[in-house]
C-alpha cells in the first residue's frame, strides 16, 4: 500500500506572483526537517504539497515534524489509490480498518477536484458509505458528530484516502520575511516571542547575556535547551552568548542604583543590534510585555529603544502572563523556562527601579561608563553555536 503526506498551504494561497517562491521555500524547510527521517519527494499541485516517501520510513514521525513547519495549515497521512471507484472502496476499507473497527459512528466526505471522475461527490459519499456499512456492520452513520470521518480526495494524479486532517502550524515559511535577532533571556516570554515572529516568516539568531560568576553554567545550558525546543518550529538558530559581567559590574560601581536596569537594557539593545547587523538581521525581537516589570513601562521602553539601531519587535507586548504561558506550554518551552537558574537580569536588581525615566537623565546617568570599550569587549568576547 502506497502512502504519502498531503500538506495544505494556508496563508500562502493568498499570495500573488511570488506565491511560487513561498511554496519553494516551504518545501525546502519541510525537506530539511525530514532529512533524518528518510528520503522524500516533494511536489505541489492545487494548493497542496505532496511529501512522498522514496523508501521505508516512519510516517508518523514525519507527520509530527511537518505539523510544526510554519506555512502548512493542515496535513494528512493518506493512502494512494488509482482513480477507479471499486479500487477506492476496497482500499478505504483496508486502510481505515483499525479505526473503523473500533468506532461506533462514521461518515464519508468526498472532494472531487478532477471533475471528469465519476461518480460525483454526493454519490461517492452514498455508495462508499453503503459499502463500508456492509464491511463493518456494527457501524452507524452520523453526519454531525462521527467518531471517524472517511475522506476521499479525487485529484489530478490519483485518489487519496485519509481520516480527519491534523492541524498545521500555520503562518509563513521561515526565512521568507528576513532575519531577526532574538534577545533570549531564559525566561518564559522570549522563547514565545521568537516562536511568534518565526511564524511570520522570520529566521532567527539568538543573543543571550551571561554574567558569570553571578549566573551559573546551568543557566547557559538552559538557554541552549530552549533553542532546541524552538528549533522544530523556527529552524536552525545560531546562539550568541555575550559575557555581560564586566558591564554590569561597572554599572553597579558608577551609575545611580535606580537606573541600573534601564542602563543594562540599553547596553543589551546596542550589543544585540551590532551582532544582528553583522549577521544580516533587520530587526531585534524581545519578550517584553507592557508593565509586566519596572523596565517595561512605556517611558522605559522608549529609553531602551533609543539605544537600538534596528527596529525592535515585541510580539507579546499586549499579552498577559497567562496568555504567554499558554503558548509556552504549546511549544514545550515552559518547563525549561521555569528551571531555577537565574539569568543576568536578576543580577544587581535595584531596590526601587526607575519606572518613568527620561532619556536625557538616563544618558547623564550612564555617562561615567567607558561606553565604547565595554561594547567592544562584549561583542568580541561573544561565542556562538548553531542549534537545530
Amino acid at each position: 500500500m502506497k502512502e504519502l503526506v498531503l500538506l495544505k498551504c494556508g496563508e500562502l494561497t493568498l499570495k500573488g506572483l511570488n506565491r511560487g517562491a513561498f511554496e519553494d521555500a516551504l518545501m525546502k524547510n519541510a525537506r530539511r526537517r525530514l532529512k533524518d527521517v528518510g528520503k522524500f519527494k516533494f511536489y505541489k499541485a492545487q494548493s497542496t504539497i505532496y511529501a512522498e516517501p522514496l523508501e521505508d520510513c516512519d510516517l508518523d514521525e514525519a507527520v509530527a515534524r511537518l505539523s510544526k513547519v510554519f506555512g502548512f495549515s493542515a496535513l494528512s497521512r493518506a493512502a494512494v489509490a488509482v482513480k477507479d471507484f471499486d479500487a477506492i472502496k476496497e482500499l478505504s476499507a483496508e486502510y481505515l480498518k483499525d479505526s473503523l473497527s473500533l468506532a461506533k459512528t462514521f461518515k464519508v466526505a468526498a472532494k472531487r477536484s478532477d471533475k471528469t471522475f465519476t461518480p460525483a461527490s454526493p454519490e461517492i459519499c452514498a455508495e462508499l458509505g453503503h459499502f463500508l456499512l456492509q464491511k463493518f456492520p456494527h457501524l452507524a452513520v452520523d453526519v454531525h458528530s462521527p467518531e471517524v470521518t472517511v475522506i476521499v480526495e479525487i485529484r489530478d494524479y490519483a485518489a487519496y484516502i485519509h481520516r480527519e486532517q491534523t492541524p498545521g502550524a500555520g503562518g509563513l515559511p521561515v526565512g521568507m520575511s528576513g532575519s531577526a535577532a532574538l534577545l533570549l533571556s531564559g525566561g518564559i516570554d522570549s522563547p514565545v516571542a521568537g516562536y511568534m515572529m518565526a511564524k511570520r516568516g522570520l529566521s532567527l539568531i539568538a543573543v543571550h547575556f551571561a554574567s558569570p560568576p553571578y549566573t551559573s553554567e546551568r543557566a547557559e545550558l538552559k538557554v541552549k535547551a530552549l533553542c532546541e525546543k524552538m528549533s522544530p518550529y523556527c529552524g536552525r538558530i545560531k546562539l550568541f552568548t555575550v559575557q555581560f559581567s564586566e558591564i554590569q559590574q561597572r554599572i553597579k560601581e558608577l551609575c545611580p542604583e535606580d537606573y541600573f536596569t534601564i542602563i543594562m537594557r540599553r547596553y543589551m539593545m546596542e550589543i544585540a543590534s551590532k551582532i544582528a547587523a553583522e549577521n544580516h538581521c533587520g530587526a531585534l525581537v524581545t519578550g517584553e510585555s507592557v508593565a509586566q516589570v519596572a523596565s517595561q513601562t512605556l517611558m522605559a521602553l522608549a529609553c531602551t529603544d533609543a539605544a537600538a539601531s534596528l527596529p525592535v519587535l515585541r510580539p507579546v507586548i499586549g499579552m498577559d502572563k497567562e496568555e504567554i504561558i499558554t503558548i509556552a506550554r504549546k511549544i514545550d518551552t515552559f518547563d525549561t523556562s521555569i528551571l531555577p537558574y537565574d539569568d543576568c537580569c536578576m543580577v544587581f536588581t535595584p531596590r526601587r527601579p526607575k519606572t518613568k525615566p527620561r532619556l536625557h537623565e538616563v544618558i547623564k546617568a550612564e555617562s561615567a561608563l567607558s561606553h565604547d570599550d565595554l561594547i567592544h569587549h562584549a561583542i568580541h568576547g561573544a561565542v556562538s553555536v548553531v542549534i537545530g
